[in-house]
């Protein structure tokens, strides 16, 4: 299938001046926007909102704390308004792997474009009336 990577920058909007840039692989299948709990201090002031629990890829289940608000920005799109889930991560190769997911897409405007392997502005919303 090929892999979707965009660059990423993201900051908190109660401590502004501590914001983060990075490239991060799309996953559609990606709850938010997945850091590495270490980059957390990196964020400066966040509240934290929720503990919940992921499933990884390999279906472990592991903890992870839900944090906001963020200005997420991806190049090319809106900024979108919300929150980044910290989660315990192993560096690999050359650092972590960081993950965009599919409400952070859906909120700034993006969809995959498999033919290209990039992200590309959606064209329309759906609006079907409902039954």
């Amino acid at each position: 299938m090929g892999q979707v990577t965009t660059r990423v920058q993201v900051g908190s909007l109660l401590d502004p001046g501590h914001d983060v840039g990075f490239d991060a692989m799309v996953d559609t299948g990606a709850f938010g926007l997945i850091l590495p709990s270490a980059w957390r201090e990196r964020l400066g002031r966040l509240d934290e909102v929720a503990t919940v629990e992921l499933e990884t890829a390999d279906q472990r289940v592991v903890p992870a704390v839900v944090c906001g608000p963020v200005r997420i920005q991806l190049p090319g799109f809106r900024p979108v308004v919300g929150e980044v889930v910290f989660v315990d991560m192993e560096p690999r190769g050359t650092g972590y792997e960081p993950l965009v997911g599919y409400t952070v897409l859906e909120l700034a405007g993006a969809v995959v474009d498999m033919v290209s392997h990039r992200l590309v502005a959606r064209k329309y919303y759906d609006l079907k009336r409902v039954a």
